[in-house]
Parts: structure tokens; C-alpha cells; sequence
């Protein structure tokens, strides 16, 4: 009797432990990734992209999970139409041949219940680098619109554009980069 109450108990805590790993669909309207520069050492240039998707997948008891972002790089909006077409010419994102920018997780750190970091690898212009991000904002609660789960997050990393091929005008125009991946999703 023992052994049946046992493996009940283990098949039901596995049972349990699978059902923890929640999917979120990024959501488009408030997920838009920005990336800022020195631009001559005369300012800080800030500019985003603003069509992004993904999913994020999370078991917050195992302390684990996997981002994968999909970034549409002819989304990029600078504020002007002449300096959007010109960063996505061939010697900048090349957009006509890499439509897509990526990032893809392999580990997701917790500290507590809060996620704090993310390793993994962005793609850009082809060329693939690991990256990690510092989350510096993490919430998951009811959404008080859609009626469902939610979760967001803010993550930043200083990347070099000359490392993925973008080096046009470096030192001029700043080879340092940062990224801001502001993103909010919904439980699927």
C-alpha cells in the first residue's frame, strides 16, 4: 500500500512540476526593442524597432525557462523616413538580405522569484554572438485588460555593432551599443 501511495504521489508531483512551464506570446503593442549611440560625441542617438514577436516560457517553481524574440529589422524607426531607409542599406543591417534580427535563450537565472538574467545568442546581419541581458524589471500578474496572466520585463546589454558587421562610420559614430528589450506578454 505504501509503494501505490508513493508512486501516486511521485506521478502526481511530476504531473504538477510539468503543468508549472507557462508560454507567453510577446505582445506586439508594447514590446518594441531601441537601441541608443554617440553620434559624433555630439549626442546620444535613440532609435527602435516596432514590430517584434516571440515567446517566452516559464516554470517560475524550477526556476527556469527560454526567450526567443523575433525582431523585424525593417521595422527600424529612427524618426526620420531618409535615415530609416539609409540604416537598413547594405553597409548598415542590410535588410533586403537579413529581414530578421533574433535573439534565442539557453539559460534563464532567477533570483528568488524574479528573473534576472538571460543568456543566449543574437543573430544580426547573419552573424550570431552570445549576449546577456540584465534584467532590471520583472512582473508576472493577472492583466487588468485582457483578463489573463501577464508578464514583462525590461533587459539591456551593451553589445559592439562591429561585431556583427554594422561598423560603418565606427569611431565616428559610436562602435558601443546599447539595447533595451522592453517586453510584455500573454499567457498563451
Amino acid at each position: 500500500m505504501k509503494k501505490i501511495i508513493a508512486l501516486t504521489l511521485a506521478a502526481t508531483i511530476s504531473s504538477v512540476a510539468y503543468a508549472e512551464t507557462e508560454t507567453y506570446n510577446i505582445e506586439p503593442s508594447h514590446s518594441m526593442p531601441r537601441f541608443e549611440y554617440s553620434h559624433l560625441g555630439y549626442s546620444i542617438q535613440l532609435s527602435r524597432f516596432d514590430k517584434t514577436s516571440g515567446t517566452i516560457t516559464l516554470d517560475r517553481i524550477k526556476r527556469t525557462g527560454s526567450i526567443n524574440v523575433e525582431i523585424d529589422a525593417k521595422s527600424v524607426n529612427t524618426g526620420s523616413a531618409l535615415f530609416n531607409e539609409h540604416i537598413q542599406a547594405e553597409e548598415l543591417f542590410n535588410t533586403a538580405k537579413y529581414p530578421t534580427i533574433t535573439y534565442k535563450s539557453n539559460k534563464v537565472k532567477f533570483d528568488g522569484d524574479k528573473v534576472v538574467s538571460v543568456e543566449g545568442d543574437l543573430t544580426v546581419k547573419g552573424v550570431t554572438k552570445p549576449v546577456t541581458l540584465t534584467v532590471n524589471s520583472f512582473l508576472c500578474m493577472p492583466h487588468p485588460m485582457v483578463k489573463k496572466e501577464a508578464c514583462g520585463a525590461t533587459a539591456t546589454t551593451k553589445i559592439k555593432r562591429s561585431d556583427f558587421g554594422l561598423s560603418k562610420g565606427v569611431p565616428y559614430v559610436g562602435d558601443e551599443v546599447t539595447l533595451t528589450i522592453p517586453v510584455e506578454a500573454i499567457k498563451q
